[in-house]
C-alpha cells in the first residue's frame, strides 16, 4: 500500500484546499476516499481538492484513504470569523427574476473585517458586482450569479484619465493591451487588497452569439466586459468557483500582484470568440494551481500591454507559477503575448496536463513590440500532452495588428536592432511526454537580427497520430500547412537537445536554419 504527501495549500474560515501528491498531473493516479475529522467527505480524483462547509476557528484533520487504509493526512485550523452577512437578508431573492445586484452590493459594503458575505443556493441576476478590501465572499453550492447581457445597464470604464496637474494619468479601461473604454467586469475589483472569493457556485456571463459574441471585435458603446476583472489590486485569491460563458477574457488581472487561483474551473464553448481563460497582464507573483480550462481561445495568456502600455509603464508580467492544471480544447494551453511589450520573465509551468489544444506553449511576438518586450526564464517541465497539434511554438513574426502583414514585420531579412526590436532569451522544456501530435513537434522561428538566445529541450518525447492532420504550425507569412515536419528551428543562437525523441512522423525529424550552436543531439 503506497503512502503520499498530503498538504493544505490554502484555507479560509469555511473552506480549505488540499494537495494529494501521488505523482498524478491534475488527476490523481487513483480515486481516493476523503475523510474530514473521521467522517467520510467524498471521493477525491484531482490532485488539488477543495473542502467546503467547514466551521471557523476549528482544527481539522483530513485523511486520504484507499480501501479503508490511510495513505496520508494533514491537519490545519480554519481562520476566525466575526459574522456572516447573508445576501438574502439584505433583500436578494435568488429567484432568477429580480435584479439582485444592489442587494448583494449592499452586503459587500456593509461587511466588517474578518467576516463573510454568503450567497446561498439560488439564481441571482446581476450586472456588475464590485469588491472591497478585506472581503471574504462565499458563493455556495447551488448558487449562480447570472449576468445581464443588456450593455446599456453596465458602467463604462473610461480609458485614460489625465491628472489635474497634467503630469500623470489613470488607466481604467483596457482592451487587448491598449487603454480603451470597456464595460466594467461582472465581478470587478479596483485597488482592492486582501480579498478571497470562494465556494462551489457558478459565475455565468450568459454570453452568446446573440449578445456579447455578436461582432466581438467592434466597440459598441465600450469593449466587452471580463467575467472577473482586477485592476491595481493585491493579495486576491479565487478558490473553487466555476466561471462560464464569459463575454470576453474570463479572468483578467491587470497591473496587480500576489494573486492565487486555486481549484477554479473555466468553461466557455469551443467556438466562443476571444474567451481566454486567465490573462494576467503586467502582474507580479501569480500562482495558478489546480485550475481546469476548457474554452474557445487560449487557456492561459500571459500579457504586458501593447506598445503604448509597455513602453510607458515598463511593467513585465513576472514570477508566475502554473502547476497541476488541466488545459483542454483551447488554441494554446499557455500563451505568451502577443500583447507583451512590457516583457514576461520568470514563468514556470509544471506538472500539468494538456489535451486537445492547438498548441502547448505558444509564444507570439513581432518587430515593433520594443526593447522592453523581453521573454526570459520561461520553464516548462513534467508535462503530459495528448492530441496537441503542435506542442511547442515560438513565433517572432506573429501577424497581429493592422501592420502585422507589412514587410517590416514579416520580412526574413536582417533589420537593424533598435527600440522596436523584441528579445527572446532562455526557454527550457524538460520531461515532456507528447502523444498524438498532428502538425509539428516544435516550431521555433526567431528574428535574424535578434535570435532566440537559448533553447533547451531535455527528455522530450513526441509521437504523431496515425493520421496527422495538416495545418499551419504558426501564424506568420510564408509558413505552409504541413503534417510532415518534426522539429523546426530558425534563427536560434544556442540549441541544446538532450534525449529528444520524435517518432511516427512522415518527414524530417529535425530542420535547422540559421542555428549558430547545437549541443548534445541524442
Amino acid at each position: 500500500m503506497r503512502t503520499m504527501d498530503v498538504k493544505c495549500v490554502m484555507r479560509t474560515a469555511r473552506s480549505a484546499s488540499i494537495e494529494i501528491a501521488d505523482g498524478g498531473r491534475y488527476f490523481t493516479k487513483a480515486a481516493y476516499e476523503l475523510y474530514v475529522n473521521g467522517e467520510y467527505y467524498g471521493e477525491a480524483s484531482e490532485v488539488i481538492k477543495g473542502i467546503y462547509g467547514l466551521k471557523p476557528d476549528t482544527l481539522y484533520e483530513v485523511s486520504v484513504r484507499e480501501k479503508e487504509k490511510e495513505l496520508g493526512c494533514v491537519s490545519f485550523r480554519t481562520e476566525e470569523e466575526f459574522v456572516t452577512l447573508d445576501v438574502k437578508k439584505f433583500g436578494a431573492k435568488g429567484d432568477g427574476i429580480q435584479d439582485d445586484t444592489h442587494f448583494i452590493q449592499a452586503a459587500i459594503m456593509a461587511c466588517p473585517p474578518k467576516s463573510r458575505v454568503l450567497i446561498p443556493a439560488g439564481t441571482y441576476r446581476i450586472t456588475s458586482i464590485f469588491l472591497k478590501s478585506g472581503l471574504r465572499l462565499e458563493l455556495a453550492a447551488g448558487a449562480e450569479l447570472k449576468a445581464d447581457t443588456d450593455r446599456s445597464r453596465f458602467p463604462v470604464f473610461p480609458a485614460v484619465l489625465e491628472s489635474y496637474d497634467e503630469q500623470k494619468e489613470y488607466i481604467l479601461g483596457t482592451w487587448e493591451g491598449n487603454p480603451l473604454p470597456m464595460f466594467s467586469g461582472i465581478i470587478c475589483g479596483v485597488g482592492v487588497q486582501d480579498v478571497i472569493l470562494y465556494g462551489e457556485g457558478i459565475v455565468n456571463g450568459c454570453a452568446s452569439k446573440e449578445n456579447w459574441w455578436n461582432a466581438p471585435k467592434v466597440m459598441n458603446i465600450a469593449f466587452r466586459p471580463r467575467l472577473f476583472f482586477l485592476s491595481g489590486s493585491r493579495q486576491v485569491t479565487l478558490q473553487g468557483l466555476t466561471f462560464q460563458n464569459s463575454p470576453s477574457w474570463t479572468l483578467h488581472p491587470f497591473f496587480s500582484e500576489d494573486l492565487r487561483f486555486v481549484g477554479v474551473t473555466v468553461k466557455n464553448p469551443q467556438d466562443s470568440p476571444n474567451t481566454d481563460g486567465l490573462d494576467p497582464e503586467s502582474c507580479k507573483n501569480v500562482e495558478i494551481l489546480g485550475v481546469r480550462f476548457s474554452l474557445g481561445d487560449d487557456c492561459i495568456a500571459v500579457k504586458s500591454g501593447k506598445i503604448y502600455m509597455g513602453r510607458k509603464y515598463k511593467q513585465p508580467c513576472e514570477n508566475l507559477h502554473i502547476r497541476q492544471c488541466l488545459m483542454e480544447n483551447g488554441h494554446g494551453a499557455v500563451t505568451v503575448g502577443s500583447e507583451m511589450a512590457g516583457g514576461v520573465v520568470n514563468m514556470t509551468v509544471e506538472d500539468c496536463y494538456f489535451r486537445h489544444t492547438d498548441r502547448g506553449l505558444r509564444i507570439k511576438t513581432r518587430r515593433g513590440r520594443g526593447r522592453d518586450a523581453v521573454l526570459d526564464g520561461i520553464v516548462f517541465r513534467n508535462l503530459t500532452l495528448e492530441e496537441v497539434m503542435t506542442p511547442l511554438v515560438v513565433n517572432c513574426f506573429y501577424f497581429c495588428d493592422p501592420d502585422g502583414k507589412t514587410e517590416y514585420v514579416q520580412s526574413r531579412e536582417t533589420y537593424p536592432v533598435d527600440d522596436r526590436t523584441p528579445a527572446v532569451k532562455r526557454l527550457v522544456f524538460e520531461n515532456m511526454d507528447c502523444t498524438g501530435c498532428h502538425v509539428a513537434a516544435a516550431y521555433f522561428d526567431g528574428l535574424p537580427e535578434a535570435k532566440i538566445e537559448e533553447l533547451v529541450l531535455r527528455n522530450v518525447s513526441v509521437s504523431y497520430a496515425e493520421n496527422p492532420r495538416r495545418d499551419v504550425p504558426a501564424m506568420s507569412e510564408g509558413v505552409e500547412a504541413s503534417s510532415k515536419r518534426g522539429l523546426f528551428a530558425r534563427n536560434v543562437a544556442k540549441l541544446c537537445l538532450d534525449h529528444v525523441r520524435i517518432e511516427g512522423q512522415a518527414g524530417e525529424a529535425l530542420e535547422l536554419i540559421g542555428v549558430d550552436e547545437v549541443e548534445k543531439i541524442d
